[in-house]
């Protein structure tokens, strides 16, 4: 399921034909449509090569999605007792995993129909997108939220996805936890199978 987490994220942020950044509508239900209509038209696409769209992935994460808060998220309980080098190494280590993650797990596109449905907005913070995937004769229907948080209202982020009620940032979390936990909650434990994932 994790696999699957990162295949449709990754999915949804193939959609530049150049490095260039393009601005987006800062409506949080435009914003993710446009993602989706984008990323279709660049799937489709084949002259764009895998190491292409790799470079393209990383670019488009970094601009769209709050990783820092993702990274802090998924580190739980133990930040608070870290010192700000100690944070800012991890931080380092999980923005590299994490598009890492991203690449490694890109897939032909296959063409099936992507639809936002609505949106509702939680707070002046938060807004759930709704989407799904619509069925095929290889797959059923996916739903697929995304959590866009709108602190800056001219600046959308991605913060979540969640796919069947299944939050990509929550099993990230609960990942590393069990890491920890294995390892009387030393972030050295953590930082170490970071590095062994980078490396590989």
């Amino acid at each position: 399921m994790k696999k699957k987490l990162f295949f449709l994220l990754s999915f949804f942020f193939l959609y530049y034909h150049s490095l260039t950044a393009v601005t987006y509508n800062s409506e949080p239900k435009i914003f993710i449509q446009e993602l989706i209509d984008d990323a279709i038209k660049t799937l489709a696409d084949k002259s764009i090569t895998i190491e292409e769209k790799n470079a393209i992935i990383e670019k488009i994460a970094l601009e769209n999605v709050d990783i820092k808060a993702l990274g802090l998220y998924t580190l739980g309980k133990i930040r608070k007792d870290l010192d700000e080098n100690t944070i800012n190494d991890y931080q380092e280590l999980f923005q590299k995993y994490f598009l890492k993650s991203l690449t490694s797990r890109l897939t032909d596109y296959s063409s099936q129909k992507f639809e936002v449905i609505e949106s509702e907005q939680k707070s002046s913070n938060y807004t759930i997108v709704k989407s799904k995937i619509a069925e095929s004769v290889k797959s059923p229907e996916i739903k697929i939220d995304w959590r866009v948080f709108t602190k800056n209202p001219q600046k959308p982020l991605i913060r979540d996805l969640i796919v069947e009620g299944l939050s990509l940032a929550r099993t990230q979390k609960e990942e590393f936890a069990s890491i920890l936990n294995s390892n009387n909650n030393d972030i050295n434990a953590l930082i170490k199978k970071l590095e062994e994932f980078l490396s590989s």
